[in-house]
C-alpha cells in the first residue's frame, strides 16, 4: 500500500477520476440511445395525440393519449381530419363516454387562414342516450372537441362548427376566446 507521498507523485490515480469518466460514458450512452429512439419514432410514421372525454360516472374529465399514424398525404388538414374522426369513434376506455352519438360522421373539414371549419352530421345535435352525466349537453361536447383540436394543433386559431351545413355556437365560442387571443 502506498502512502500519501506515492499518491501525490501520481503513482496511484484517485478513484474520482475513473468515476467521472463512468458518469460521462453512461450519459453518452443514454444520449446515443435517445437519438436512436427518436430517429426510430420519426420513421415509424406515428404521432401522439391527446383526446378528452368524460367519465360515465360523475362526469369528470378523462384524458387519453393515443399514437396515431400520420395521415396520407401528409398535410395539416388531413391530420386534423384524422383527429376529428378518431374523436367521433369515441374513447378507448369503457368507463368513458363518447362526445357524440355513434352515428355522427364528419361531413367536411376545411382549414384556411387559421380558421378550421368542421361540419358534422345531424346526429351530433342529438343528446347521448346513455347514463352519461354530460350526455345531455351538446354545447359542452362541442366545446370539448374544440379544446382538443386547439390543444393538438397550435396553428388553429379559431374553430367554427356546423351541423348539416348550419353554424352552431359561434357567438358562444367567440365570447370565450376573445380574451385568450
Amino acid at each position: 500500500m502506498l502512502s500519501n507521498e506515492g499518491r501525490m507523485r501520481g503513482l496511484v490515480q484517485p478513484a474520482r477520476r475513473g468515476f467521472r469518466w463512468g458518469i460521462v460514458r453512461r450519459f453518452l450512452y443514454l444520449l446515443v440511445l435517445g437519438a436512436l429512439a427518436l430517429t426510430d419514432f420519426r420513421h415509424s410514421g406515428l404521432v401522439r395525440r391527446t383526446f378528452v372525454f368524460y367519465a360515465r360516472a360523475g362526469g369528470a374529465t378523462v384524458v387519453e393519449e393515443r399514437m396515431l399514424k400520420l395521415a396520407e398525404p401528409p398535410s395539416l388538414e388531413s391530420e386534423i381530419r384524422h383527429y376529428v374522426e378518431e374523436v367521433l369513434l369515441g374513447p378507448i376506455s369503457p368507463d368513458s363516454a363518447p362526445l357524440f352519438p355513434g352515428e355522427t360522421r364528419l361531413r367536411s373539414l376545411l382549414f384556411r387562414d387559421g380558421v378550421l371549419y368542421v361540419d358534422l352530421s345531424e346526429p351530433a345535435a342529438l343528446p347521448l342516450l346513455d347514463e352519461s352525466p354530460r350526455g345531455m349537453d351538446v354545447f359542452s361536447n362541442v366545446y370539448t372537441l374544440n379544446e382538443g383540436i386547439r390543444r393538438n394543433f397550435a396553428t388553429v386559431k379559431e374553430v367554427r362548427f356546423f351541423i348539416t351545413g348550419r353554424e352552431i355556437f359561434h357567438e358562444n365560442f367567440s365570447e370565450i376566446f376573445v380574451s385568450k387571443i
